[in-house]
């Protein structure tokens, strides 16, 4: 099945980005146009999902962006691998276990590539390497489209975090590639998007 790849070097805006994904999920129900995977960084965004609540921000000065993917309140920053798409489940296996579970798989696999052991959690969604979050996800179903996706902190600034509590956990608990390596890496867009379409083989 094939899929249109977009790897943006700029950074995209959350709203933007939203919009996007969500006209791309009309286009693929109406059969107009493909399914999607898209790499990209946003700019310091602070996004509430649909479970969000309001006792999780800390700071009442940031301005949050209220969105419709699952999960609570999270951030979103220059250094941070976003990983969207659009997958059309009718066409594919309409489990949406299964596609978590590849998604976490593909992270994982990523990861180990740099040499970092991380792990799932079946009570908190995304991924960990010991007892700290680095890779958080929020997908939204319509109609069996599959859209929003993943996170994965590579080197974004951790401080931001401070100002939330993530995901609806200790703020302390969160690292990124950087902190668990402390050294530069390379070919991240290309080993994403290797991983993740050999992965969506599996959806």
């Amino acid at each position: 099945m094939t899929l249109e790849v977009k790897i943006s070097k700029r950074l995209i805006t959350y709203e933007y980005a939203f919009k996007f994904l969500q006209k791309r999920v009309e286009e693929v129900k109406k059969g107009k146009k493909k399914e999607l995977l898209w790499i990209l960084e946003h700019p310091l965004t602070f996004t509430a999902g649909i479970r969000s609540d309001k006792k999780e921000v800390l700071d009442n000065k940031i301005k949050l962006v209220k969105t419709n993917r699952g999960g609570k309140i999270t951030i979103h920053s220059p250094g941070q691998k976003i990983i969207y798409f659009t997958l059309d489940l009718n066409k594919r296996k309409k489990d949406i276990k299964n596609l978590v579970n590849e998604i976490e798989k593909s992270i994982i696999e990523f990861l180990e590539i740099y040499k970092i052991k991380s792990h799932s959690d079946k009570k908190n969604i995304g991924i960990w390497v010991k007892d700290k979050k680095i890779a958080a996800i929020g997908i939204r179903v319509s109609n069996w489209i599959a859209y929003h996706g993943c996170s994965i902190n590579i080197k974004n600034n951790l401080k931001y975090y401070k100002k939330i509590i993530p995901c609806g956990l200790d703020n302390n608990k969160i690292t990124s590639v950087k902190n668990e390596l402390n050294k530069k890496i390379t070919n991240v867009n290309t080993n994403l998007k290797k991983i993740f379409l050999d992965r969506f083989k599996n959806i």
